[in-house]
């Protein structure tokens, strides 16, 4: 199969350029200006639009399996696609949870069957499944998760021991929850003595506080640096936790690396009072100043990834009292667009969004010729149309949980095709019903 994009504004290594594309089965063969048209199967005409690498989402809850009533990897790749994310990471705290190489592997046997996007799961670490940890296949799987603070599920490491040793132990990527869970508490206590059950949402930034966020994340950070372990931080929630990361270096060469998700780049404490537990995460959303120290880290080099963490609950669980309602949100099919409206308030560059949320999750990960547009590259690609609005609507809402924190919100830009190893997945709409999901591979 052949599909020509012609005129299109790629977006590519820190530059914008007006170019054609030739796809070639799952591959990008060609990037020139007018290509010929001979022998080709399709042809796109893109002007005045954009193409961007596939996002790739290194953090994602898509539920399955055992919460599949939330979520799905069908129903969650799907969103994904339409949002322009062409490959997710996913991460172990399903039912069971993916803490042995076997469970591990029942993940990536449902998604060859079930994923519209290319696909990675992370092994989980526990307070005693060391053994199996570094059975870990570092070729294809995109690394370790530790969550240093109970979040969802029962995978609280909490052990020194424990994770000095899957510190010192694996060459692998561990990827970390940071929140000191003895702060968690004390601070519930301390609300639970005020309000008994009732505590306002309000509060959970003041529960999952700056201090619980950077006590844990400082921790991690001192470990990995004595045990030369390869530590990346997922969602950042404080202006605090920036000065823990350095960008005076190469990513390529560092050992300890940050992402922010684009709720905590959008969202702050104020929010509590409209959106209530739909805007209720871990780590906590939490004041201007974080959100303001976020930003300023991303576009310095601090921050290395703008992330998701997807993680859909169903209205009624969302609808009940702060204590009972879960912490998560559906972000997959919106992340891109909100990014985009960023760029559109003149908050951040197209060449630094792709930047952080296709090359260097590439590079971070290692991951095997995608996240770039360049010949012999994968053909995930994003076109997308930055003169077109559309609103949010439970009607356009591909989550199986049915519900946005962003329904009601007016975009001004839209994704109009997105391709998945160079199958045209998403147009204008609609997402194909043909799965071409891959396996991700790591150049390691």
């Amino acid at each position: 199969m052949k599909i020509l994009i012609k005129n299109a504004k790629i977006v590519n290594e820190n530059q914008i350029f007006e170019s054609d594309l030739l796809i070639e089965n799952d591959l990008i063969s060609k990037i020139g200006k007018n290509i010929s048209e001979e022998n080709v199967d399709q042809i796109i005409d893109a002007s005045g639009k954009y193409l961007l690498p596939g996002i790739i989402d290194d953090q994602v809850h898509f539920r399955e399996p055992g919460l599949t009533w939330k979520g799905d990897i069908e129903s969650e790749s799907r969103a994904a696609i339409a949002g322009g994310i062409t490959s997710f990471m996913e991460q172990p705290n399903t039912v069971p949870n993916a803490v042995t190489q076997e469970l591990l592997e029942d993940k990536y046997k449902i998604a060859a069957e079930k994923s519209f996007a290319n696909y990675s799961f992370m092994m989980g670490g526990t307070n005693d499944n060391l053994e199996e940890v570094l059975k870990t296949n570092p070729r294809n799987v995109a690394g370790i998760k530790l969550f240093l603070g109970s979040s969802t599920g029962n995978m609280l490491v909490d052990n020194p021991d424990t994770l000095e040793k899957i510190f010192s132990s694996t060459k692998m990527l561990i990827a970390v929850h940071c929140e000191d869970e003895a702060t968690i508490r004390k601070n519930t206590e301390i609300f639970k003595e005020k309000y008994g059950e009732d505590i306002p949402v309000t509060a959970h930034h003041l529960i999952r506080s700056e201090e619980a966020c950077y006590i844990s994340s400082s921790k991690a950070v001192e470990l990995a640096k004595k045990t030369g372990a390869r530590l990346h931080i997922f969602h950042l929630s404080t202006a605090k936790e920036t000065a823990l990361f350095r960008n005076d270096i190469p990513l390529k060469e560092k050992k300890i690396t940050a992402e922010v998700c684009v709720h905590h780049l959008t969202f702050t404490n104020e929010d509590y009072e409209t959106k209530g537990n739909f805007i209720k995460w871990n780590p906590a959303v939490k004041t201007q100043i974080d959100k303001d120290g976020l930003w300023e880290a991303l576009l310095d080099d601090r921050i290395d990834v703008i992330a998701t963490d997807h993680a859909p609950h169903t209205l009624e669980e969302k609808s009940q009292k702060y204590l009972k309602a879960p912490s998560g949100g559906p972000l997959v099919q919106h992340a891109l667009n909100v990014m985009l409206e960023n760029f559109k308030n003149d908050k951040i560059f197209l060449e630094k969004i792709v930047e952080k949320m296709c090359h260097n999750p590439a590079i971070l990960f290692q991951i095997e010729k995608r996240g770039f547009i360049k010949e012999g590259y994968k053909a995930d690609l994003v076109l997308v149309d930055l003169n077109q609005s559309y609103t949010v609507s439970e009607e356009n809402i591909l989550y199986k949980c049915g519900w946005s924190p962003f329904e009601g919100t007016a975009f001004h830009s839209k994704i109009t095709h997105t391709f998945v190893n160079g199958f045209l997945a998403f147009e204008n709409g609609k997402v194909s019903e043909e799965k071409h999901g891959e396996r991700l591979l790591f150049e390691r």
